[in-house]
């Protein structure tokens, strides 16, 4: 496995750390007036989730580990498990939905195609494509003359998620909506 330097680690840098496996969130490059410069990385273990800050020298190295992608498709929810499929061989794995987040679960559609990180045949994380098409089901009247406030209004979508929507838009209509913000971006094609 390739040792890089502790500047190198960038936020979703993978590695091998105390014996286990962490994923950098957040990281800071400091070149203080006084001593050497140093790497402040904030990690999250991908097995059990315990956050951990970490501070290296500029000199240290660290093992970086590098994860196979494989693209899975969503089939079906089972209880507190989510079923999905390799396309390729056809093998299914389950995956809890707090693994995958609670946030992302209320995202996944039948067939969505999602891309699961494996490490040694392991799962170690999950994600989706960037936007998905959501229906608007329920949407706020809008108030008339109403500039103070603004130009977005209160809706509900088909996977029960409250988002705000542009006032001329209503119920029935398709739009695109980030995974990663779960924020309305535009009409949907």
């Amino acid at each position: 496995m390739p040792k890089i330097s502790s500047t190198a680690i960038k936020p979703g840098t993978v590695i091998e750390h105390q014996g286990s496996l962490w994923v950098a969130v957040k990281s800071t490059h400091v070149k203080p007036g006084k001593g050497g410069a140093f790497a402040q990385v904030e990690l999250k273990n991908l097995i059990d989730g315990r956050k951990l800050n970490e501070r290296w020298r500029s000199e240290d190295k660290v093992e970086q580990i590098s994860l196979d992608q494989k693209t899975f498709s969503f089939l079906y929810e089972q209880g507190d498990a989510l079923v999905f499929m390799d396309g390729a061989t056809y093998e299914q794995i389950e995956l809890q939905k707090d693994f995958v987040g609670e946030d992302q679960v209320r995202f996944l559609q039948d067939g969505m195609n999602v891309q699961i990180q494996l490490h040694e045949d392991r799962p170690i994380g999950i994600r989706l494509p960037d936007t998905v098409v959501l229906e608007i089901v329920e949407a706020d009247a809008v108030v008339k003359n109403q500039t103070a406030s603004s130009s977005y209004k209160p809706a509900k979508a088909s996977n029960g998620m409250r988002i705000l929507i542009p006032p001329y838009m209503e119920a029935g209509e398709r739009v695109l909506v980030s995974t990663e913000t779960g924020e309305y971006m535009r009409r949907a094609d």
